[in-house]
């Protein structure tokens, strides 16, 4: 099952770093192997929060999840969006956006310093959005209870979620994006992040709204596919497949992908504070994801979200750290060792509140079985 599951990534592990020690040398090496680690730690609680929407999905939009997104993910966001930045940063070409990567790395980096608020803005809102709307929804598990249950409360009150998003913006365009960290040094961007973190939301309204508006026509034609599955059970007749899967996996496939793109700010950015080297960053990071992909996969077919219920509450309170600590570097560097830290650690500790329950649970089937025995026994 691990090697099912890893083997690609395993095998593009290797290649990727022979290749670079065979092309750039030895440092090379070193350096993608550490942009592939940071790209693992940042984007673990990503693997989490993808599980849960992946396994809404059949066996072929997974491989799908696989195969294209991977692509997406690697030469989209990896390759292609650290150029794209530079080419409206700088308002040149893409083509004379990789000759400025190539050649003069240093400017190439402070072109993308430039335009890290309002990278920060439209993804900071994006994964607040998501943060809002898990934490806002009243569910029959809940992790930190004393915190889940009265916002679950506040959470009847109609489009709550935007109206603090909304809040959050404004306060984080009169705060930091006034002095916001370019590599000039602060510049007043509170427009820029303005428009980018309205961008964000209405990416997120958008994208969000689609994939769920689907994903509630999906559950409906299931349900009616399987009454009439029923009914030609009786008549002896067999029903055609319904084709609305189609429509409402490719919906939450999009949706993965715009998430899966917010994710990867962080970790491009992150990825400029080890080196300039578009190529090498762009092979490290590409790594990385793979692995996310593959440990999305694994976490689906293992069910382990099933028997770690408290998992994927972790995983969102770490989007809503990601969300809080993307808009902060607008105006403050923060290390990407913390920023990685906090959402591993958050992870870590609702993992161990899930095993906690489950110990609890067993030992309460344990004595709940125990006192059947000596009831039928007559003691």
């Amino acid at each position: 099952m691990l090697l099912k599951t890893f083997g690609w990534s395993f095998a593009i592990t290797a290649v990727g770093l022979a290749f670079a020690a065979w092309q750039w040398g030895w440092e090379a090496f070193g350096i993608v192997l550490i942009l592939s680690i940071l790209e693992i730690s940042l984007s673990f609680d990503n693997a989490v929060v993808n599980a849960g929407i992946l396994k809404k999905m059949n066996a072929f939009w997974q491989k799908i999840f696989l195969t294209v997104g991977i692509l997406i993910a690697v030469f989209g966001m990896r390759l292609v969006f650290p150029v794209v930045i530079v080419a409206i940063s700088a308002k040149v070409g893409p083509i004379d956006a990789v000759q400025l990567a190539l050649d003069h790395p240093d400017q190439y980096k402070d072109l993308v310093t430039d335009a890290h608020p309002a990278i920060a803005a439209f993804g900071g809102m994006f994964l607040l959005m998501i943060f809002l709307d898990f934490i806002f929804e009243d569910r029959d598990i809940q992790w930190l209870r004393w915190i889940e249950r009265p916002l679950a409360k506040l959470g009847k009150v109609d489009m709550l979620s935007v109206c603090i998003a909304l809040i959050a913006l404004l306060v984080a365009s009169i705060t930091v994006a006034t002095h916001a960290h370019t590599s000039a040094g602060h510049a007043d961007k509170s427009a820029t992040v303005l428009l980018s973190g309205i961008a964000g939301l209405i990416t997120y309204l958008i994208v969000g709204g689609l994939s769920g508006y689907f994903e509630d026509k999906l559950e409906e034609e299931e349900e009616r596919e399987a009454e009439e599955e029923e009914k030609a059970k009786r008549e002896g007749k067999q029903v055609s497949a319904i084709g609305l899967a189609g429509k409402a996996a490719f919906f939450l496939f999009l949706y993965l992908e715009v998430l899966d793109a917010s994710f990867s700010f962080d970790g491009v950015i992150g990825a400029f504070a080890v080196t300039n080297q578009i190529f090498w960053m762009a092979l490290g990071l590409g790594i990385g994801a793979m692995y996310v992909r593959s440990l999305t996969v694994y976490l689906v077919r293992q069910g382990t979200l099933d028997d770690y219920v408290y998992l994927e509450h972790g995983a969102h309170y770490a989007i809503g750290a990601l969300a809080v600590i993307l808009m902060v570097t607008i105006q403050y560097e923060i290390n990407e060792v913390i920023t990685g830290l906090v959402g591993v650690v958050l992870i870590a500790a609702s993992f161990w509140s899930s095993v906690r329950r489950n110990k609890a649970l067993e030992a309460a089937e344990g004595k709940a079985e125990s006192s059947g025995e000596k009831l039928s026994s007559g003691v």
